[in-house]
């Protein structure tokens, strides 16, 4: 292995830090990791401790001087993905009354711009309203928020990141002399909403400890600046969110956490009015409003409906008073809707392959028909692209499967005519028919049939010989989809087979998919995925110890918890940003994901069952003396969502125990958060560095 480091491992001090808790007594010896400033250090890096920044300076040398021999291999990788990109790839431009609003990238772009031309004129020209590229010149991290245009096409409201912390400062421009001011607002969550009388802004602000807790919103023409709030959270476990409404005649709030969800309106026209309450809150159940004809309709989980149903119902009643329009049917998930005039559109998933469904809902012979739009292929991803309008029979949607490149069609509802208005380009050449695309099942020990998506060169031998790209995420209902990814060929086209892992605490096979892996039944997530590890070795897909682990955030937990388990399984492990301090990080109150997160994971606190169960699998607190894998570990310095010292922690713990040879890195990003490098080049660079590393583990670098 070409991972030799010259210096010595830092050696991270000990500061023994005793907790106790159920009669319980555990010691965390790298409790001083985190600075207890960090709220300070989200918003202004440089005041970081001065103990904290010398040890992850020194891990961050240690790692590069680790992986300095790879520095071909990377930039070789780095220059094949940049090649796939399209250097002035275009968006579709999206109709709103007499523009039509998109973003394209010129030659050289990291951020790109976002423009508009007149829909009627017979050679419509590129108006740029916004240039990113320009907005970020200087800044160290450019992450933008949102882009809004107001209803009468006059101002433009945008938001942006530039320290990584998801704290977003907004700004107006004025379309017609392209003067920009800023606000002052500059803990914003991202989302910027305009109401129809052209003047009045609404946002959600952070607390002190980064939650998104209130809906804010200001007169722009007030010259004074004076802020008013529509809403505030006063429970920490539940977030807010602020969107429109499908026809656009409501502002909606939402307060919800990962099972409960409270929506309230205020009627855009009139947004100085006080916000109703749709329905109020009950535990478990979740619920999204989309207007039609006249009707609301309701997408929710409630009677039952483990899978979501679609019903009707009025402001002010209860979820047992709504009536049901599209009944629950089990294992067919309801992923969402959107509503037009004479339209409602579902996506759905069932048997982990997603569809769209179109019901007509103009009054005539055809009212309720539906047909669906499903694509041949084993493995896909299928998306609506949500345009402006609503009072039309057009319907934007992408398609992609893992070797096949990303289109758009326009879709006419009425007519059921498909246009392809977009499809992606691969500069450097790409032929799908090269690959093989396959969906398989394997069985997991308790005998669950677990999907798994494999991609891998054609002319590949499934005789054991193959090393592996094992990517798994798990954990809050979210489902990696089977979508084209020009940078995996970096890794395919050298001999490696890529497999995503549909676990059990995604929704692949439905929200009972979820729900068997979340809370005590957490570890039929990190089972799957080693199930599914051994099974591709005894089908010949690979071979065990030829697993390279990947995943991030969430996803770190899952390897960070299958590496505990299965160590000899892995050549190596890929963690980002992983959220591996599972006990310490869900009994810490002051962070921001904690309250609203335990309903997913369970309250330590006072449930004495949820702290033995997040004991056992805590990937930090379960590491023993064992010959671990080598390990690339990244985390960013301002990220709120898994702060920088879970990897930090956990990679001096690793280290501390590992007995094997096998080098444990890490690596933080000191000028950044959550989302890593931004930019479109220098995100790949982090990428690049990862590819590296597996095809290093390998034995293909």
């Amino acid at each position: 292995m070409k991972i030799r480091p010259k210096q010595p491992a830092p050696a991270a001090p000990k500061q023994v830090h005793t907790q106790s808790r159920f009669g319980v007594q555990w010691s965390d010896d790298y409790a001083w990791m985190r600075d207890d400033n960090w709220q300070a250090v989200m918003r202004d890096p440089s005041v970081l401790n001065a103990d904290i920044r010398a040890h992850l300076e020194s891990e961050n040398a240690y790692t590069e001087d680790a992986l300095a021999p790879l520095t071909d291999l990377k930039d070789k990788i780095f220059e094949e993905m940049k090649g796939r990109l399209e250097p002035t790839a275009r968006g579709v431009p999206m109709p709103d009354g007499p523009f039509a609003y998109f973003h394209f990238y010129r030659e050289g772009d990291q951020h790109g711009v976002y423009a508009r031309h007149d829909v009627a004129a017979s050679d419509p020209q590129d108006d740029i309203i916004l240039d990113c590229d320009a907005e970020a010149k200087g800044k160290k991290f450019f992450d933008l928020g949102d882009v809004s245009h107001s209803p009468d096409h006059a101002w433009l409201a945008y938001s942006y990141d530039d320290k990584g912390s998801e704290n977003y400062q907004v700004f107006l421009r004025d379309l017609e002399s392209g003067e920009v001011s800023s606000t002052g607002i500059d803990r914003s969550a991202g989302a910027l909403i305009w109401a129809a009388d052209n003047r009045t802004l609404f946002w959600v602000e952070r607390d002190e400890n980064q939650r998104p807790y209130a809906v804010r919103f200001r007169d722009i023409f007030d010259a004074r600046g004076k802020i008013h709030t529509a809403y505030e959270e006063t429970d920490p476990g539940f977030f807010v969110s602020v969107s429109s409404s499908d026809d656009d005649k409501y502002i909606e709030i939402s307060a919800h956490n990962h099972t409960t969800s409270e929506i309230h309106r205020i009627p855009s026209s009139v947004p100085q009015t006080p916000p109703v309450c749709f329905s109020p809150r009950q535990a478990g159940i979740e619920y999204s409003l989309h207007d039609q004809g006249g009707t609301t309709y309701i997408l929710t989980n409630s009677g039952g409906a483990v899978d979501f149903q679609i019903m009707t119902g009025e402001s002010g009643q209860t979820p047992e008073q709504w009536k049901s329009y599209i009944p629950h049917q089990s294992g067919r998930l309801i992923l969402g809707m959107e509503s037009f005039a004479h339209w409602l559109v579902r996506l759905e998933r069932e048997d982990a392959l997603p569809r769209l469904v179109i019901r007509n809902m103009k009054s005539g012979p055809d009212y309720g028909e539906e047909h669906a739009i499903e694509m041949p292929e084993a493995a896909y991803g299928l998306g609506i692209k949500s345009g402006y309008e609503y009072a039309t029979d057009t319907l934007f949607f992408s398609y992609a499967s893992p070797s096949r490149p990303g289109t758009v069609y326009r879709y006419d509802m009425k007519t059921r005519e498909r246009v392809t208005v977009r499809e992606q380009i691969v500069p450097s050449g790409h032929t799908p028919e090269d690959y093989r695309v396959e969906r398989i099942s394997i069985s997991a020990r308790d005998g669950e049939s677990i999907p798994v998506t494999i991609l891998a060169r054609k002319d590949v031998q499934i005789d054991g010989s193959n090393p592996c790209l094992l990517y798994g995420y798990g954990s809050y209902g979210i489902t990696i989809p089977a979508a084209f990814r020009t940078n995996l060929l970096s890794l395919v086209d050298r001999g490696m087979v890529y497999a995503i892992a549909h676990i059990r605490g995604g929704m692949s096979k439905g929200y009972q998919w979820y729900l068997d892996g979340k809370l005590e039944k957490k570890t039929n997530t990190f089972n799957d995925y080693v199930d599914v590890g051994r099974a591709l070795a005894d089908l010949g897909w690979t071979s065990e110890g030829r697993i390279v682990a990947h995943g991030g955030s969430a996803g770190g937990l899952l390897v960070g918890a299958a590496m505990n388990q299965a160590p000899e399984l892995f050549a190596g492990v890929i963690a980002a940003v992983p959220f591996v301090d599972v006990l310490n990080t869900m009994s810490d109150t002051e962070l921001p994901l904690t309250p609203p997160e335990w309903p997913e994971w369970g309250n330590p606190i006072t449930d004495e069952d949820a702290f033995k169960r997040l004991w056992s699998y805590s990937p930090y607190d379960n590491v023993t003396a064992r010959n671990y894998p080598p390990c690339l570990i990244t985390g960013g310095l301002t990220d709120p969502r898994v702060t920088y010292w879970e990897p930090a922690k956990w990679a001096a713990k690793l280290r501390e125990y590992q007995t094997g040879e096998a080098p444990i890195l890490l690596k933080i990003n000191m000028d950044a958060g959550h989302q890593g490098e931004s930019g479109r080049y220098d995100s790949l660079k982090e990428t690049a560095l990862e590819y590296a590393f597996a095809l290093e583990c390998a034995g293909l670098s």
